[in-house]
C-alpha cells in the first residue's frame, strides 16, 4: 500500500506542478524566469511597473519566431508551388527566368534572380484575382502542402513554446500582434486557428488592390504591385500605422526583427521587453544564424547582448519544439 500511496502522491504533485506552470514546454532557466518576471511586474497592481490592460502590447514576428522558415520561408514554398500549378496555362515559362528555375526546381539559378525574381514571382503567384479567391488559395494549399523533411502541414510545424507564451500573455490582458515581413492577406486565413491571433491583429507585407464592381457585387481586386514590405524599418511603421500603440514586448528571431525590438525597447519609460529565437537545434529543427539566407541573426544577435534582450537557445530553453516532439 505504501508504495502505491507514494506513487500517487507523487502524480498529484507533478499534475499540480504542470498546471501552475503557464510555460511546461520551456526549461527552467534565465530565459523563462525572465519572462515570468517580465509579466509578474507589468500585472502587479500599484507595482511600480504596472501598466494597464489597453497599453499591454506584444507583437511578434512570424517565421522563424512562431513556426519554421528552414529550408526556405513558407510563402515562398507556396509561390513556387503556384508557378508550378500555373504553368500549362504559360508555356513561355519553360524558358523564362525566373520561372524556368522553378519548374527545373533549380534553386541556385532561383537565387541567382536576386530580389527582383521574386517580386516578379509574388506578383504572378499573389495578383490577378480577388481577395477571397486569394484566401480560398492559401487555404487550400495549407490543407494539402506538407514539409520535405517533418512530412506533417505547415500549420503543424509551429514552436510549442511560443504557442504557449501567446497563451500566457493573453491570459495576463495582453493584446498579441503579428508583424511579419510576410504576406498580410497569405497569413490572415490561418492565424486565428493555429495561432488564436485573429486577422486584425495581423500586420504584413502587401500588395496594392483595387475595388471595383463584379457582376454587380463588391470585390477587391490584387494588383501585381508592391504596397508595403513589413520587414526591418518597415516594421515599426507598420506597427504605428495598424496598431497605434507602441509594443512593451516584442518577440523575433533575425535581423529582419531589429528595428521592432529598438523600437519597443529603446527610448520608452516603464518595463519593456525583448526576445529573440535563436535556432540552435539541428537534431530537433535546425541550427543557423549569421550566415543563413533565410532568417540571417548577426546584428541584432550581437544587439542583444547590448540591450539586454533575452536570447531563447533553442536546443537548452525547450523541452520540446512541436506539439507532436
Amino acid at each position: 500500500m505504501l508504495p502505491v500511496l507514494s506513487v500517487s502522491l507523487r502524480s498529484k504533485s507533478a499534475m499540480a506542478q504542470a498546471q501552475s506552470d503557464p510555460l511546461p514546454s520551456w526549461n527552467d532557466g534565465a530565459t523563462k524566469a525572465s519572462i515570468l518576471d517580465f509579466v509578474a511586474r507589468v500585472t502587479t497592481q500599484n507595482g511600480p511597473y504596472f501598466v494597464p490592460v489597453d497599453q499591454r502590447i506584444a507583437t511578434f514576428d512570424n517565421d522563424g519566431t512562431l513556426w519554421i522558415e528552414q529550408p526556405m520561408y513558407i510563402q515562398l514554398a507556396f509561390a513556387l508551388d503556384r508557378v508550378k500549378a500555373m504553368a500549362p496555362m504559360n508555356p513561355e515559362w519553360k524558358t523564362k527566368q525566373p520561372f524556368a528555375a522553378v519548374l527545373d526546381n533549380d534553386l541556385k539559378a532561383l537565387a541567382a534572380s536576386g530580389e527582383k525574381g521574386l517580386v516578379e514571382i509574388i506578383a504572378v503567384t499573389h495578383a490577378g484575382m480577388t481577395t477571397a479567391e486569394f484566401e480560398k488559395i492559401v487555404t487550400d494549399w495549407l490543407a494539402t502542402a506538407r514539409d520535405r523533411r517533418f512530412k506533417r502541414p505547415y500549420t503543424e510545424l509551429v514552436y510549442q513554446p511560443m504557442l504557449e507564451l501567446l497563451a500566457y500573455l493573453r491570459a495576463n490582458g495582453f493584446k498579441t500582434f503579428i508583424v511579419s515581413g510576410g504576406g498580410i492577406e497569405f497569413m490572415r486565413p490561418w492565424t486565428e486557428r493555429i495561432y488564436g491571433i485573429p486577422p486584425e491583429q495581423v500586420v504584413g507585407s502587401s500588395i496594392k488592390t483595387r475595388f471595383e464592381i463584379k457582376d454587380g457585387a463588391p470585390t477587391l481586386f490584387r494588383l501585381p504591385d508592391i504596397n508595403f514590405i513589413d520587414d526591418k524599418a518597415g516594421k515599426p511603421i507598420g506597427i504605428n500605422e495598424h496598431i497605434g500603440r507602441r509594443p512593451i514586448a516584442a518577440f523575433g528571431n533575425s535581423d529582419g526583427d531589429l528595428e521592432m525590438l529598438q523600437w519597443t525597447t529603446l527610448g520608452a519609460s516603464g518595463a519593456r521587453f525583448g526576445l529573440i529565437v535563436h535556432h540552435t537545434d539541428a537534431e530537433r529543427e535546425y541550427a543557423y544564424d549569421r550566415d543563413s539566407h533565410f532568417g540571417k541573426l548577426d546584428v541584432a544577435l550581437d544587439a542583444a547582448a547590448v540591450n539586454k534582450w533575452a536570447v531563447v537557445d533553442m536546443k537548452k530553453d525547450w523541452k520540446r519544439i512541436f506539439a507532436f516532439d
